[in-house]
């Protein structure tokens, strides 16, 4: 064997162990479920628990970029004709993202009892909401990767996950109307140039939840249906809200209404004002057909 070949075999290797590594490091995606127990943990025993109630945006948006910052940038990546369709087929990556939407419903449960338990002051709750509406902001990215699969069972639990969070229409707008209308005055997520985030915020929110239910209902007229019935789905994810809100409310009072509705009014804040980041300033040039210019790279902050 060549000197050339050798070198190539040990490459191949050595990416391959790299790459079995990564996938591994993937559990890293449950986290921010741990991080609310492990923070009132550390509470409990400094004596702390106000304080470390606020700990997951401090966590979130302090440490974790500073250990981004300093790791630098992951170079490795798979290869999309090799270890993607490989990838695909492993249950491993399925079972992190369907364990998510399982984790935060728990967690959601604990975080309440811990809640009425009246273990934090009056600015502790309100920490413990924010930093629970936090990670379920976080979760809407889980949410995001379940309903782009084909797989009913995913699409069904990323459905089930945003309605946790009161944003089930998200699961209708952002495939059928987001991604086809970025960029453009057209899409309810995507900010003007000089539009403040204060401004963008209201509209995001009433503009998501009506475009939802209007791309719902014109797929249920293309099919013969009446968009009011047991067919449109966003009634069926939107009960789901209302349940979790009545279980809470009866529960625990007037203590778990606010609870749930304030962690979901928290994590699709969060799912907008990075929207509003994503796409801020940017247009798509309106063609002389009348239709707007194919999205590319230039079109969103974040693209690599």
């Amino acid at each position: 064997m060549s000197t050339t070949q050798l070198s190539v075999n040990r490459e191949a290797t050595r990416r391959r162990i790299l790459l079995t590594l990564k996938k591994y490091s993937y559990l890293i995606a449950m986290v921010p479920l741990l991080l609310p127990p492990l923070l009132l943990a550390a509470g409990q025993a400094t004596d702390l628990v106000n304080l470390f109630s606020w700990g997951v945006p401090v966590v979130v948006f302090g440490i974790i970029p500073v250990l981004d910052m300093l790791l630098g940038k992951d170079s490795l990546n798979p290869d999309e004709e090799t270890d993607v369709p490989r990838m695909v087929g492993e249950r491993f990556y399925k079972a992190i993202t369907l364990g998510w939407v399982a984790g935060f419903a728990a967690l959601l449960v604990w975080s309440m009892l811990e809640l009425a338990s009246g273990t934090f002051s009056l600015v502790g709750s309100i920490g413990w909401i924010v930093s629970i509406g936090i990670v379920g902001g976080l979760g809407i990215n889980v949410a995001h990767e379940l309903i782009h699969k084909d797989e009913k069972l995913e699409t069904r639990a990323g459905g089930f996950l945003l309605s946790l969070v009161c944003y089930a229409g998200f699961k209708v707008e952002h495939l059928r109307g987001h991604h086809v209308h970025v960029s453009t005055p057209e899409d309810a997520s995507s900010s003007r140039y000089n539009q403040s985030l204060y401004n963008f915020l209201p509209q995001a929110y009433m503009r998501n939840f009506l475009n939802a239910w209007k791309l719902e209902a014109e797929r249920l007229q293309r099919k013969g249906h009446k968009a009011l019935s047991w067919r449109n789905e966003l009634i069926w994810w939107y009960s789901i809200s209302a349940l979790a809100l009545a279980g809470f409310t009866i529960a625990f009072g007037w203590l778990g209404a606010v609870f749930f509705l304030g962690q979901s009014f928290i994590a699709f804040t969060l799912l907008e004002i990075v929207n509003y980041l994503e796409h801020y300033g940017l247009h798509r040039r309106k063609l002389e057909n009348g239709r707007y210019e194919r999205t590319g790279p230039e079109h969103s902050w974040n693209s690599n």
